[in-house]
């Protein structure tokens, strides 16, 4: 039968034949009858283009004539022929559509995935890292405060309001809590953003963002009551040689605490593959760092010989192995230390403050070279734009003060490059 003369009623009556074989339809398109797999079985009516392709032929389907009429099989049928006369396979064409399509769904799908359950995961992605009193408060304060709000939305849907409305009512009475809420928020719709989950800039941001929303004032006022007994700047050099009189890895892991500025978690869960000694540096990843941005420690000779001086345990990447789950040395194992010491009046945290108080009283380093070496970047969005330096050298030159005062006889002038009387 002639291509021109094969209309909807042709098609009827050759499927009622039933008889097996090609009809042609159209240019490439064929009108194709199939003996059933089964007997017994429904005569298959479809709808087949035929090309060939670098001197191969190929045939694709394009549905069932159930489904598809003739007029709808010759126009997927020109399709065909528009991709075949560009130069690309058709067959290879509609698999990467499909693909497309299953890539959207699969994205559709992962996007309606809620808060909680982000959260949830990421607290199991970065869990290790911390202690079980932080970890389990971490996840708690979602559930007292944000989970009720945004737990069951989709990250891609949370808004700046929906922020608001978790921070607001707890902003003025619980402002640190608050705090540390919008973090967290933000760290988890970061991690949204990271797996494509959402789009746009993060409505838990505080610089440029929400601290226009909130009362910076009562921010302010909740990190001056957020104090940590601190040992006087005056009093280290005393403590710095029982220190290093203490066998023990305990001890060094106190001395580098002192002595660099970190806290106590940076230094308990310290590796060895983040130290250069030879450069003097020791560089901490951002899921390591508190505002989760990647930070660069610069040592003093004192410390790289101290560190020099280690032994390492064969199997152990950290630099103060311990026996539990962790890997790493018990979180109080300072503290105990100290406490043993007769300091019971003192934390860990203090140690930073100690420093700081130093570096401003006994020192002319910049404020903002002081403040970067305890990892507290206080300029905002348009300044940190213009001033990318994170202060490497600078930094060494206070580090390599600090380093030399604590190693002091107690009562001693220490004069650095840009230090004063001690």
């Amino acid at each position: 039968m002639a291509t021109g003369e094969l209309t909807a009623r042709n098609v009827s009556t050759i499927i009622k034949a039933a008889v097996p074989g090609n009809t042609i339809a159209g240019p490439g398109l064929y009108l194709q009858i199939s003996r059933p797999k089964k007997a017994g079985g429904a005569v298959v009516a479809s709808w087949v283009f035929r090309y060939q392709l670098d001197g191969r032929r190929r045939e694709m389907g394009l549905g069932s004539c159930s489904v598809v009429t003739l007029a709808e099989a010759r126009l997927r049928a020109a399709d065909q022929r528009k991709i075949l006369a560009a130069g690309n396979d058709p067959l290879a064409a509609r698999d990467a559509e499909r693909e497309q399509r299953r890539e959207a769904e699969r994205q559709a799908q992962a996007r309606r995935i809620t808060f909680e359950t982000l959260a949830n995961e990421y607290q199991q992605a970065h869990g290790a890292s911390w202690s079980d009193k932080w970890r389990r408060g971490w996840l708690r304060k979602l559930e007292l405060y944000a989970f009720p709000i945004i737990g069951k939305m989709p990250a891609g849907e949370i808004r700046t309001e929906h922020v608001l409305k978790v921070l607001q009512p707890i902003w003025a009475a619980k402002t640190r809590t608050a705090d540390e809420v919008r973090g967290q928020i933000e760290q988890v719709l970061d991690a949204a953003k990271a797996h494509r989950l959402r789009d746009g800039d993060n409505p838990a941001r505080w610089r440029g963002h929400l601290d226009n929303l909130l009362s910076k004032a009562e921010k302010k006022k909740a990190r001056q009551r957020q104090h940590f007994p601190a040992m006087h700047w005056r009093d280290v050099p005393a403590l710095m040689v029982k220190l290093a009189q203490t066998e023990g890895h305990v001890a060094v892991a106190a001395r580098l605490m002192i002595l660099t500025g970190a806290r106590a978690h940076m230094v308990r869960f310290a590796a060895w593959a983040e130290f250069d000694l030879d450069d003097g540096v020791w560089s901490l990843p951002a899921a390591r760092m508190k505002m989760r941005k990647a930070f660069a420690v610069p040592l003093a000779a004192e410390v790289v010989g101290m560190l020099k001086a280690m032994p390492r345990q064969e199997g152990s990447p950290y630099l103060f192995p311990g026996q539990g789950k962790s890997g790493v040395m018990h979180a109080n194992a300072i503290r105990t230390l100290l406490h043993g010491m007769g300091h019971d009046d003192i934390t860990r945290h203090g140690f930073r403050s100690s420093f700081r108080d130093w570096a401003s009283e006994a020192t002319r380093y910049p404020r903002e070279v002081c403040e970067l070496a305890l990892a507290h970047d206080e300029r905002d969005q348009t300044e940190a734009a213009y001033s990318r330096s994170d202060f490497l050298e600078k930094r060494r030159n206070l580090m390599c003060d600090w380093a030399r005062y604590c190693a002091s006889t107690p009562g001693e002038v220490v004069r650095g490059e840009f230090g004063r009387r001690a």
